[in-house]
């Protein structure tokens, strides 16, 4: 289960996202405050708040993908996101369709997907971790890192951050998106 949120300080300005991925077979996973398998928490430069809601979407489904999730629930905030993924409403900016297209192709590859929505406030460990990207990315990076390192110890395998501290460096339509002031 992925719960993910993206954030810009002004539309556009400082952006960020951050997600949490649970283990939706443990009991209370659909928690606000569930325990979380791995996190992502990126700063991402000046981008929209729904460039920065997608792209927390794409990274944690990534994420799950190297996890090796089969299904995947994908529990947001954003109206948005989940009336398009869900086909309901037409992609219309231009800046979203590669994004979309993304994520999409991702979802395609899980034995099962759904996208709901929630309030906000069903929403704050991905909120959390978007404003400690946009207020601390040091740390952000850190907290990526030190679940990764879990995972590492109880797999016995390596999951690597990259840039930024998480495994993703491109995003269709964002182009320098990992590179200092992208």
């Amino acid at each position: 289960m992925i719960r993910a949120d993206g954030a810009a300080r002004g539309n556009p300005g400082p952006a960020a996202c951050g997600a949490v991925l649970v283990d939706a077979s443990l009991p209370g996973a659909f928690e606000p405050d569930a325990a979380p398998l791995a996190v992502v928490a990126r700063a991402l430069g000046t981008r929209t708040n729904n460039v920065a809601e997608y792209t927390g979407v794409l990274l944690a489904l990534r994420l799950a993908q190297r996890l090796g999730a089969a299904e995947v629930d994908l529990v947001l905030d954003s109206n948005l996101v989940v009336e398009q993924l869900n086909l309901r409403w037409k992609v219309r900016d231009a800046k979203l369709r590669p994004l979309f297209a993304e994520v999409r192709r991702l979802l395609a590859g899980f034995q099962r997907w759904s996208a709901v929505h929630e309030p906000r406030q069903r929403n704050r460990a991905a909120d959390a971790l978007c404003n400690l990207a946009l207020d601390d990315p040091e740390a952000a990076a850190e907290a990526e890192r030190r679940f990764a390192g879990r995972l590492a110890k109880r797999d016995g395998a390596p999951l690597t951050p990259g840039p930024g501290g998480g495994e993703a460096t491109d995003v269709p339509g964002q182009p320098g998106l990992f590179e200092p002031g992208g």
